[in-house]
């Protein structure tokens, strides 16, 4: 069996898009633009300055045109409806535009609307710079949960129709968003501990980017979906072991609410799974083990088109 889309990123670069699509069989992928990408210091994943007034909107204006302007040249349609989302499950390639890091909103969670007015369905609230929403997994916690603009943020992302994303927020966050959002959010990339994840600055930089299982299953009990990053210090070196770690989450949340992760080619030499080829062997590994071939369709495509197509309803 061959899936055209799965639950997948990439980050916005100049390479052509439409042939790596094409490598892997994809036709559904969200395509995320960092919006603190020019704030953060790549090499220690710490936050280096603070964006000025109005910089980081206007560093998410300029790049998602970019970033359209390229889905243009390449001839991939934009995923804006429930509709587009099928058409895409059908093989007609759509790409999901997709924000890591909400700081463009600043103060003003009216601007959730211009993000949707560009064509933006899918929203991460936090990512890697601190912002007024609500605390990060890598620094201490200084809004102890949503704050009052996140929760306004999550309500119009509800209203509008765009997917809540909570990957790099911290326990507080993840239960405030999930006692307020009114349709599933996912964590879109990231692992799952088996205990409690542990705080910031306590062990290694992966380790406290890990999702604690009880907060998983409380994604899971939502209706929403959990990502499994492709680290390699984390899932192991080898296609195969992603499939079996993968595999796993679904076994600990149920087959509705695992998926692929985001970040498939963010993690550089880190990555065991870094193209869409690469995710195209993941699909046939899990056949050439015996994965009932439903099961495979919901980890691979089902589950993130689901939970998108509700947020957009």
């Amino acid at each position: 069996m061959h899936f055209h889309s799965f639950f997948g990123e990439s980050k916005y670069h100049s390479r052509p898009l439409a042939p790596m699509l094409a490598a892997g069989g994809a036709s559904l992928v969200a395509w995320s633009l960092v919006g603190d990408l020019l704030w953060v210091d790549w090499k220690t994943y710490k936050q280096n300055s603070q964006p000025k007034v109005g910089e980081a909107l206007g560093w998410f204006e300029r790049e998602i045109a970019r970033i359209k302007a390229h889905c243009a040249e390449q001839r991939l349609k934009i995923a804006l409806t429930p509709r587009d989302v099928d058409r895409a499950r059908e093989g007609d390639p759509h790409i999901v535009l997709a924000i890591e890091g909400a700081s463009f909103i600043e103060r003003d969670p009216a601007l959730v609307k211009r993000a949707y007015e560009l064509g933006v369905r899918h929203l991460q609230l936090v990512h890697y710079v601190r912002n007024p929403l609500g605390d990060i997994q890598t620094e201490a916690a200084e809004h102890q949960g949503l704050t009052t603009l996140g929760k306004q943020v999550v309500e119009h992302c509800n209203r509008l129709g765009m997917l809540v994303d909570l990957a790099h927020a911290t326990p507080a966050v993840v239960r405030d968003a999930l006692a307020l959002s009114k349709t599933p959010v996912v964590w879109s990339h990231g692992s799952v501990a088996r205990g409690n994840a542990p705080a910031a600055g306590t062990t290694v930089l992966w380790r406290t980017r890990q999702l604690s299982l009880e907060l998983a299953k409380g994604i899971a009990a939502k209706g929403g979906v959990v990502g499994l990053w492709a680290l390699k210090p984390d899932v192991g070196a080898s296609v195969e072991a992603y499939a079996g770690r993968l595999a796993e989450l679904a076994d600990w949340l149920g087959e509705d609410n695992a998926a692929f992760g985001t970040d498939i080619n963010g993690l550089a030499a880190y990555a065991t799974v870094s193209t869409y080829g690469d995710l195209r062997r993941v699909v046939e590994h899990w056949h050439g083990q015996g994965m009932p071939a439903a099961r495979i369709h919901k980890l691979a495509v089902g589950n993130y088109a689901r939970v998108l197509k509700v947020a957009m309803q």
